[in-house]
């Protein structure tokens, strides 16, 4: 079942996929969505950096009205989030001589909505540009880190053999393809040596072909795409960081479960202590999830989505993914003797910790040796490159702010 949202869009596209689709989903009668009828830009402006800041910001939490999407069900309960007795009221660090406090990061860097969870229990949890605490905001290539996780899930329960299968197992239609010999596990590193350029902003560029597929809603045509493409080196011989390769990532997970990828996140992750349901992008009506892109949620089930890799892939007492699959999709790769600041779908950084990142700076940060995840929602105007502070030095030094304070 689908249902039509009216849509306001401002811009010189009007796409007729913008209408704003929604598979139905949970069976309570959820609240209307505040941000709902805000006017939005189309996905085209979006990646191409043509949005101003009120229409990028209403944009980037409705995205669910530029493609088709299903639900993604919360269940019956809900994980609280306790507050902290002590509350992150001072933070600042310094880079260069220079002196600079979270008022800085949030002017600097667009942000939208951070959450900092210590030790399980909320430390500073702050909304701006219009959002709050039910405001649903874009994952961008977050959702990578869960639909690779998902893999993850689906080997604990054996619907994957081995991350050493070839794809063609599951993914018959791939062979005689550049991805015949490519495996499960070369897919989680992007390492699968089929050529791809991701340049988000060159329309020419094989991420724009992907975008221009998904804008065509034709059933099949991403992974139509993505069987055209050539070889560029040997499977396990070079990284390259490719969103095609996510879809071919969802398209394991719906053939191995034999469920949607939304229902699967549902039933092993979403509906164990999630606060609201979610919703993903669609390749095409009632089609496949968009394994890169596209994920909406609220800014604490994005926090809640970080303790369970926190927990190493246990929730509510229930082991989800096999033990040690997360120290494992966070650690920096060795692919042909060489060693690649890459995981599995996630990004090492220092010391132990890592992160699920998408462009515009959209963050789920992971510390394990401080015990601490930090969701950053950002607004900034361009895809890649226009953060005013460097996130990662952020989280470095949130990081050494909280070493000292491991048992509060």
């Amino acid at each position: 079942m689908f249902t039509i949202n009216t849509l306001r869009v401002i811009g010189p596209v009007l796409l007729l996929l913008s209408a704003g689709w929604h598979s139905s989903g949970h069976s309570a009668a959820a609240p209307a969505y505040r941000h709902a009828d805000e006017p939005i830009g189309t996905v085209r402006q979006l990646y191409d950096g043509k949005l101003y800041p009120d229409i990028r910001v209403n944009t980037f939490r409705n995205i669910d009205r530029l493609f088709p999407t299903r639900t993604v069900a919360r269940g019956e309960t809900v994980n609280t989030l306790p507050l902290s007795q002590q509350p992150l009221t001072a933070f600042s660090y310094t880079v260069d001589n220079q002196h600079y406090d979270l008022y800085d990061v949030f002017s600097l860097n667009a942000i939208s909505g951070m959450l900092i969870i210590h030790n399980g229990k909320i430390q500073f949890e702050k909304y701006q540009l219009g959002n709050d605490e039910h405001t649903r905001w874009m994952s961008m290539s977050v959702v990578k880190s869960i639909t690779a996780t998902l893999i993850g899930a689906a080997i604990q329960d054996g619907a994957i053999n081995s991350i050493d299968d070839p794809i063609v197992n599951y993914l018959p239609r791939f062979k005689g393809t550049a991805y015949d010999g490519v495996t499960v596990k070369h897919l989680l590193q992007m390492s699968s040596g089929v050529a791809w350029n991701e340049t988000y902003t060159d329309p020419t560029s094989d991420r724009r072909r992907m975008l221009e597929a998904q804008i065509s809603q034709q059933p099949g045509a991403v992974l139509d795409l993505m069987a055209t493409l050539p070889r560029a080196a040997q499977p396990g011989s070079r990284w390259n960081y490719s969103t095609g390769e996510t879809q071919l990532a969802g398209a394991l997970v719906r053939a191995a479960t034999g469920k949607p990828v939304a229902d699967y996140l549902s039933e092993k992750i979403w509906s164990k202590g999630m606060e609201a349901d979610a919703n993903w992008w669609l390749q095409s009506a009632d089609g496949l999830e968009v394994g890169g892109s596209g994920l909406s949620a609220t800014l604490r089930d994005y926090g809640r989505f970080g303790l369970f890799l926190l927990n190493d892939g246990v929730i509510n007492g229930q082991r989800v993914l096999p033990k040690g699959w997360v120290q494992t999709a966070s650690t920096r790769q060795v692919i042909a003797g060489e060693q690649v600041n890459y995981g599995y779908m996630l990004w090492p950084m220092h010391g132990t910790s890592y992160a699920a990142e998408g462009i515009f700076g959209q963050y789920v940060f992971v510390d394990p040796e401080t015990n601490l995840v930090v969701v950053m929602w950002s607004a900034q105007p361009k895809p890649l490159y226009r953060a005013g502070l460097d996130e990662y030095t952020f989280l470095k030094a949130l990081s050494d702010f909280y070493s000292s304070k491991r048992d509060e």
